[in-house]
């Protein structure tokens, strides 16, 4: 009698000998899986050579040869000949390799089972391979009988489960998972969030009923408002609460949630998630922060810490849709909706025939946009999904050699003030996993060699299995024409081990020319304002927002200061705008707008509220572009859209 079992394939080699579409099948399969796949046969479907051409797998155009099984875990046979076939299973049976035999199910050692998924749930079906038209009856009625509910009822289990392991020590969790999955199927498929966390606690206090110990102190967690940042930060302060210590939240807006409008790229600066949350730990508001790891910039302020990395929800990228099923199913020019740079990338070198576009919000937001059609796919975090316990209809994880993850995605940093040993004390003993430590310090160490930030087109994912470190890396040109790869094993020793690991392949990377893509995302001709010059009167010292920003989009800004009758760095030149955030801006520049009305040419201006509006008009010059209230990111916003124009047009 067969036994099933499950394999764990992530990093073995496995050889699949056949390109038709047989092999077809069975490669995706694997590729999902997580294995590394070496593809031998003379010829291969258009289809198999695009799924493998931007993956590490190896392919060998040529006839099997014995010598094809050396190193494999596994082997495919699958190449439409008997003969051939079963030449593939002596081989494998000789060298101790276990085989499939597609064309003879009897003949090989295991076969590939049907699979059918309802979320994430997922049932295999194994007739012997003798009767496939049943297999395919078995797999529509359990389609039918088990619907989206059970679905969603896995993922809100699995989400409970996630928690359960933050708050319980493991001997005393058993009791309280078989409890929770005996809930109905209907209750559990309805749970938001919160309600599954309510859920647990009430399992835990009729399980567990000894008291936990009162916490002996208080501090104070910034953290984003967003329903991912809070359901983080929660978790976060539960584990910490185990431990003795309450956390009260205070929330914080942030640079990348103010700024809807652009794609983050755009945006132009680093730490678009982070400088807030830091600027509350600062002041003095909060004690601790919690973070995606994969916001965090690859080197720290001098007075922060890094007190703790969570353990890692799944780091996989999602490819997400309501009507095609996977990725590879898209039609030519389908809208696909990304705001990473590194995910659009890895994308367009999978396919360069879609059409890729920012999408922003939250993965709710990002989600209703799907679903109301905006766009045909979106491309989201794995982690998030499963921390939100939320879904497109189609929600397919990328293997992480289609798609390298961001450095520590799925990771959760904790972040104090260096000074507060006590606390990074505490916070290490509640929330560190070590192993997920390891590989995200190796990570972020070859982020800091690349030199490149977290809107960088870089990928860079090492995970820790028993005493080996690996870790794998992509760098992708702007528009994935080119993708630069690299890999290595080491012994997964200390941190300083891990980062010099790190270090070594991101060298690697860089002596196969991985510097020139990420200069060319990054170099100035990239950003959105490139070779616009913007005149910015002012009537303060302290550094000015509004010029920092512009320069991060790419402008020339000159400032001019009070008394300044024309600024030296501006010489003859015009500039292509006058930017006048107050009244007495305009007031500072009286003697340099004079000059300006006998020129040939008149430079734009811009002008934020009614009072600054009115003193460029009383000055000869009508605005072009007025901001609608008195905020410099709505004046921000018209600069952009406005400087942005005049260059499509050729202005």
């Amino acid at each position: 009698m067969p036994l099933p079992i499950n394999l764990h394939l992530r990093g073995r080699r496995v050889l699949v000998a056949g390109g038709g579409s047989v092999a077809y099948r069975k490669t995706v399969a694997l590729m999902e899986a997580g294995a590394r796949l070496r593809v031998v046969s003379p010829q291969l479907l258009p289809e198999l050579r695009q799924l493998l051409a931007p993956t590490d797998a190896e392919v060998r155009e040529r006839a099997y040869d014995s010598s094809d099984l050396a190193d494999v875990a596994l082997a495919i046979a699958a190449t439409g000949l008997e003969a051939v076939n079963a030449r593939i299973v002596g081989d494998a049976s000789a060298r101790g390799v276990l085989v499939c035999d597609a064309s003879d199910a009897e003949r090989g050692d295991f076969t590939m089972q049907a699979v059918v998924r309802v979320g994430d749930v997922t049932f295999t079906i194994d007739t012997g391979g003798g009767t496939p038209a049943f297999a395919k009856r078995i797999a529509r009625e359990l389609r039918e009988r088990f619907g989206e509910g059970y679905g969603a009822a896995a993922r809100t289990l699995a989400r409970m489960r996630a928690y359960v392991k933050i708050v319980l020590p493991a001997k005393e969790r058993g009791d309280v998972l078989r409890e929770l999955a005996e809930l109905p199927i209907e209750r559990l498929a309805t749970l938001d969030p919160a309600q599954a966390e309510n859920e647990v606690e009430a399992a835990i206090e009729r399980l567990h009923p000894a008291p936990q110990p009162a916490p002996t102190r208080t501090v104070v967690c910034a953290s984003r408002a967003s329903a991912l940042a809070m359901t983080q930060t929660r978790q976060v302060a539960a584990r910490l609460a185990r431990h003795g210590t309450a956390t009260t939240i205070v929330n914080v807006t942030t640079t990348g949630d103010r700024v809807q409008d652009r794609s983050l790229a755009s945006i132009g600066t680093e730490s678009l998630f982070v400088k807030e949350l830091e600027l509350a730990l600062r002041e003095g508001r909060a004690d601790y922060a919690v973070h995606s790891c994969k916001d965090l910039p690859s080197r720290l302020p001098d007075d922060m810490c890094l007190a703790a990395v969570s353990a890692r929800e799944d780091p996989r990228d999602a490819f997400c849709s309501e009507r095609f099923q996977h990725f590879m199913e898209l039609p030519a020019g389908a809208r696909v909706g990304t705001s990473s740079p590194r995910r659009r990338a890895q994308l367009a070198a999978l396919r360069d025939d879609l059409a890729y576009a920012d999408v922003r919000g939250n993965v709710d937001t990002r989600l209703r946009k799907l679903r109301e059609g905006e766009y045909d796919a979106i491309v989201l975090a794995m982690a998030g999904l499963r921390r939100l316990n939320l879904r497109a209809r189609h929600t397919v994880p990328f293997a992480v050699d289609q798609i390298v993850p961001a450095v520590a995605q799925g990771a959760l940093a904790v972040e104090t003030r260096a000074e507060s040993a006590e606390l990074v004390r505490r916070l290490r003993e509640a929330v560190n996993d070590p192993a997920a430590e390891i590989a995200v310090a190796c990570e972020r160490a070859a982020l800091r060699e690349l030199r490149g930030g977290c809107q960088a087109p870089i990928g860079i994912y090492a995970i820790v299995e028993g005493a080996t470190l690996s870790v794998r890396a992509a760098v992708a040109s702007p528009d994935g024409s080119r993708v630069v790869g690299s890999r290595r094993t080491d012994a997964a020793g200390a941190l300083a081990e891990a980062e010099a690991t790190g270090i070594a392949l991101a060298r690697d990377l860089l002596q196969n020319g991985a510097g020139e893509l990420i200069d060319a995302n990054t170099s100035p001709a990239s950003l959105p304002l490139a070779g616009r010059l913007v005149l910015l009167p002012r009537t303060q010292e302290r550094p000015s927002r509004i010029a920092a920003a512009l320069r991060a989009d790419g402008a020339e800004v000159v400032e001019m200061r009070p008394g300044e009758a024309s600024p030296a760095l501006l010489g003859e030149r015009i500039p292509d705008m006058i930017l006048f955030p107050s009244s007495g801006c305009v007031a500072a520049a009286s003697d340099y707008l004079q000059r300006v009305h006998l020129r040939g040419r008149r430079p734009a201006v811009a002008t934020m509220g009614p009072a600054s509006s009115a003193a460029a008009h009383a000055a000869g010059f009508t605005p072009d572009v007025v901001a609608p209230e008195a905020a410099a990111e709505a004046l921000l916003r018209c600069v952009r859209e406005y400087l942005q124009t005049i260059a499509e047009d050729g202005r």
